[in-house]
Formats: structure tokens, sequence, C-alpha cells
């Protein structure tokens, strides 16, 4: 089983991508998704996640009205839109998925069992 993901690099102040993360291996179609991001020095936070249905989705304050979590379950795949990106948003992001199936969107990064290698996001004023 293997989420990779994709789509960093760096960018300027207000710019925006697209991270994307394709699982393989087995569907996570009927499995709560996320996004989870660590930046220098910092402990690993929430971004974004959601629920087994794209209804049920939970957003960081920090990120809320700039950041889009969607999934498109015929491509097995987890996105991230980003838009007008801040310094603060350098990190590496990493891609997660739950073992359990349905449930909610999550908050809490113990409660994902299968991580990616992450892809990092450079943002310079």
């Amino acid at each position: 089983v293997q989420l990779v993901e994709s789509g960093g690099g760096s960018v300027q102040a207000g710019d925006s991508l697209r991270l994307t993360c394709t699982a393989s291996g087995r569907s996570f179609n009927d499995n709560a998704m996320g996004w989870f991001r660590q930046a220098p020095g910092k402990e690993r936070e929430l971004v974004a996640t959601v629920g087994w249905t794209s209804s049920s989705t939970t957003y960081a304050d920090s990120i809320k009205g700039r950041f889009t979590i969607s999934r498109d379950k015929a491509k097995n795949t987890l996105y991230l839109d980003m838009r007008n990106l801040k310094p603060e948003d350098t990190a590496v992001y990493y891609c997660a998925a739950r073992s359990v199936l349905y449930g909610p969107a999550l908050r809490d990064e113990r409660d994902f069992s299968y991580w990616g290698q992450g892809t990092p996001v450079t943002v310079s004023s």
C-alpha cells in the first residue's frame, strides 16, 4: 500500500498550488483521508481531512478559506488546492489515510494509519 504525494514546490507569497495524493495497493474510497504538514522545527499538524463521504471535511483555522480538500474516488486520489499561499505555509505536506472504514473527517493524526513520504512546499515573501 502506498500513498504518493506530488505537486509541491517553491512559490511566491500569494501564489497557488495543487497537491495530489495517489493511492495504490488498495482503495481508500471508503476511508477518511487527509493532509497534514510539518514545518521546520515544529510538530506535524493538521491541514485538512475529508471523511469517507466528501460532505464531511475539517480544516485547520490557519488555512480555512484558502485551502480546499477534495477527492476523486474514481482515481483513488486526494487533492489539496492551496491559494493565497503565505510564508508560514512552508512545510512538508503529508497525505494520510485511515484503515478504519467509513467515518467522518477527523483532526488527530493518530487516527490515520497510512502515510505518504511527503512533498515539500516553500513559500517565499
